[in-house]
This record gives structure tokens, sequence and C-alpha cells, in this order.
């Protein structure tokens, strides 16, 4: 420290000034730091995969990993497609094809209203109880019928709008047949236009609805159908690949070390094997049963009911041939013109029903596969062909004028109708109900056997695969100990 004279401290000098460091003559001008590039977690993870992959531990880790995810991809994808196939197969059970029956049944149940009240409007005063009764319960059967189907269709689709329109036109429908008796008890003709105007309200919207309705129904069955049959070459495609890796890890394993037999791994093999076989023969098992259902059941079904439909529409168009009285003919520029329309509607059915060779009848008799099936439909064709010979009888007696015993042709005289086409045609509706209900129990049988070769699948598929990926993880890590 420097003092001054008088022997107090000098103050310290100023510091020299710091001059910056001249770069070397030619070196380039100093710029901003620059940080080192951070790597990627991918970039990083394919470092430490390729490095453990030049060790044995680590090839080891790596097949075991990828054993593993490729054991429980295939347990996973073979209880997803097995769900989705017996969910399916369960509606073709308990939902579609209820469903279409129920659809089938209105429109039957309409069809046989529109007939029993035409019968009821010939016989006049005197309309038994029991045709009375059985025009009420047609009528109960289709409101039964579009409540259940409205509910089981959730209120959406085509289905839902047919449904509506039913069940508003069904009321008008019962109020005019109601216009038509009451008129009809009093001898005025304009009971006559009351019931042909019901007739034109169930031909022209009611049945074609319904129709539609059960078409509807058919195609979303057919659907569920094919949800329910299709083939899981997923899982079958990740079985394969699953088992091929672990025999190929075993294999390699016993060039490595000449052990035959790895525990863990032959439990994953075994696990795989049994989930691949279970799922292949469960499938054609059930593919098997479900087609068996269609073919001997919704087919045979399917032509019955259109037979018993073309019945119900024959007979109606039967009755109203004498109800009208020829008042109603075929208009100009169409075939049979001038002809009266309810005979030629009546002649169009009966065609479409056909025999043992030809028509929905003949369908029908093809696809029954038993005595117990055949032999309803064998009465069916009895009756139809008597039905034939007498309508043609009564048109006849009509043609020439002798209206009431042309109306006793068709419906009877004094309650007995053993020589009327209404005895004929009570034989064909209770024969097709008969061969129905055989053919609802056929179809019921095989539907139930394919949806029951698919039950548990999906739980036992995921149970055996997570009990072979632990198999698999266990079997390599006792290799992996020897390396410690």
């Amino acid at each position: 420290m420097t003092y001054l004279p008088n022997g107090s401290a000098a103050p310290p000098s100023p510091a020299a000034p710091t001059l910056p460091a001249v770069p070397p003559q030619g070196a380039p001008p100093p710029g901003p730091a620059v940080m080192p590039e951070r790597r990627s977690a991918r970039a990083e993870l394919t470092d430490r995969l390729r490095s453990a992959s030049t060790t044995e531990p680590g090839r080891l880790r790596i097949i075991g990993a990828v054993i593993a995810v490729l054991v429980i991809a295939f347990g996973a994808v073979t209880a997803w497609q097995m769900a989705e196939r017996s969910s399916a197969a369960d509606d073709v059970l308990h939902r579609s094809a209820p469903l279409s029956s129920d659809a089938a049944a209105i429109y039957r149940s309409l069809a046989d209203a529109n007939t029993a009240a035409a019968s009821g409007f010939l016989a006049a005063n005197e309309e038994s109880p029991k045709l009375r009764q059985r025009y009420q319960d047609d009528l109960d059967m289709a409101a039964e019928k579009l409540s259940t189907a409205a509910g089981a269709s959730r209120g959406s689709g085509q289905s839902a709008r047919y449904i509506e329109k039913l069940n508003k036109l069904l009321p008008e429908f019962a109020e005019r047949i109601e216009s038509a008796r009451t008129y009809n008890r009093q001898g005025l003709p304009l009971g006559g236009a009351y019931l042909r105007n019901a007739n034109d309200l169930m031909q022209n919207e009611m049945l074609p609805a319904a129709e539609d309705l059960y078409e509807a129904e058919k195609k979303q069955l057919n659907a569920d159908y094919a949800d329910a049959k299709a083939y899981p070459w997923g899982a079958i495609a990740l079985g394969v690949v699953a088992i091929g890796g672990l025999v190929w890890a075993q294999r390699r394993n016993y060039r490595r070390t000449n052990r035959v037999f790895n525990h863990g791994m032959v439990v994953a093999t075994a696990a795989g094997t049994v989930v691949l076989l279970w799922l292949a023969v469960g499938h054609t098992f059930a593919y098997s049963g479900l087609s068996g259902s269609y073919d001997d059941g919704v087919r045979s079904l399917n032509a019955l009911n259109d037979a018993r439909i073309s019945i119900l529409q024959a007979r109606s168009s039967e009755n109203l041939t004498l109800v009208s009285r020829g008042a109603v003919t075929v208009p100009e520029g169409k075939p049979k013109a001038g002809e009266d329309f309810y005979d030629v509607e009546f002649q169009k059915q009966m065609a479409a029903l056909g025999d043992k060779t030809k028509g929905t009848l003949g369908a029908a008799w093809k696809l029954s596969e038993d005595e117990a099936g055949d032999a309803p439909v064998d009465r069916t064709v009895f009756a139809v062909t008597e039905w034939k010979k007498r309508h043609t009888a009564a048109r006849t007696l009509d043609n020439q004028g002798n209206y009431d015993a042309a109306l006793a042709g068709v419906i009877g005289e004094n309650g007995d109708q053993s020589k009327a086409t209404g005895d004929c045609f009570d034989l064909a509706d209770k024969s097709l109900d008969k061969a129905i209900a055989h053919e609802q129990q056929d179809f019921r049988s095989a539907a139930e056997d394919g949806r029951g070769a698919m039950t548990g699948l999906p739980v036992g598929a995921a149970v055996l695969a997570v009990l072979g990926a632990t198999g698999a993880v266990l079997g390599i890590g006792r290799r992996l100990s020897e390396y410690r």
C-alpha cells in the first residue's frame, strides 16, 4: 500500500483496461456457441436395440418380447373376432329371425283379416261367431306383432317407418269393415262399396307396407348370417405366425444348446396350438350349424310363408269376386281386359302356389327334408288341387246366373262347407301352419348348435394367450439366467 507524506493512504490507481483477444490472422470470426444436437427417443431406442442384438442375452430378450406380443395379439384378435361372430349368431337366433317371423305373421294376419271380413260379409246375418272371432283375432295379432316389432326396431330405419304406417292404417281398415257390415245387415248395396274400399286400402297400402317390412327384416337376417359365418382369417393368420415364431425360437435354442425342450416355450406352443385348433374347429362347426339353419330352416320358412300368403290372397279374391258380382273388371289395355278383376287375381295366386314341381309349394316341398315336413306340404298340395276344381264349378254356376248356388260352393250352406272351397282353404291354411311350426323348430335347433360351437371361445382364447405369452417369457428368462 502507498502512503502520502502526511501519513494517509493513497487511493488505488485505476486498473488498466483489458483489451479483447485478437484472433489469429485468417481465422474465421467467432460465432454463437453451438449446442450439441439432441437425439430423438426413437433413434436412441434403435441404437440400444442394435447394441443389444450384438449379444446373445440381448437377442434372447428381443425374441421373447416379439413372441409374447405375437401370442397376445393372436389371442386378442381371436377373442375380438369370435365375440363379434358369437354376437351376430345370437342376433340371428334371438333378434333378426324372430323379427322376420313377426313380420311374416303381420302380413298373414292382415291378409287373413281381409279374407275373414269378406267371408263374413258374404254370410251376412248368418256370419258365424267363429268367423267373427277369427277376424278379431287377426286384428289383435297384427297389433301385437306391430308393437313387438316397434320395440325391437328401436325407433329407427326403414322398419320403423313401415310399422308406423301400419299402426296408422289398421284402425282405419277396421272402421271401414264395420261400416260395410252395418250397411250389409240393412241390405244396402253401400256395404259392398265399403268392403271393396277396405280391400283397396289393404291391397294397395297395408299389405305392400307389410311386405316391405318383411323384406327389410329378411335383409337384416341375411346380414346377421353373413357376419356370423364370416371366416376369421385375421386371427388364423396371426395364429400361424405366432406358432411359427415359437417353433423357430425353439429350433434356434436347440441348435445353440442341444436342449430339446424349453418348458416355458413348450407351454406357449401348446397354448397357441390349442387356440388355433379350437378356432378352426369351433368356427367350422358353427358355420355348418348356421348354414344348416339357413338352408333347412330360413329358406323353407320363406317358401312356406310365401305359399300361405298366396293362399290367403286367393281366398280374399275369391270372396270379393262374389261380393263385386262382376262390377270390377280388368282395365282396358291390360292383359285379360274386361274379365272379372278378382277372379284374375285368384288365378294369379293359384299360379304362384303351383304344385310339387313348381311355385312356392314346389320350393317348400323340395326344401323339406323329413316326413314331418313333407306331410303338411302334401296335404296343402291336395287341398289346393281340390280347391281349383271347386272354384271352377262355383264360377260356372255364377256365370250361369245361379248366384246362391255359387255362394254355397264358396262358403258352404247352413254351416256345412264340406263341399265348398272354404273347406279346402281351411285345410291348406292349417297344413301350412303346421309346416311352418315344424321348420321353425328345425331352424332353432340348427341355429343353437351353430351358436353353441362358439361358446367360450372368446374368453378361452384370451386366457390361453396370456398363458402362452407368460410361458414364452418364462422360457426365455430361464435361458437368460444362464448368462448371469
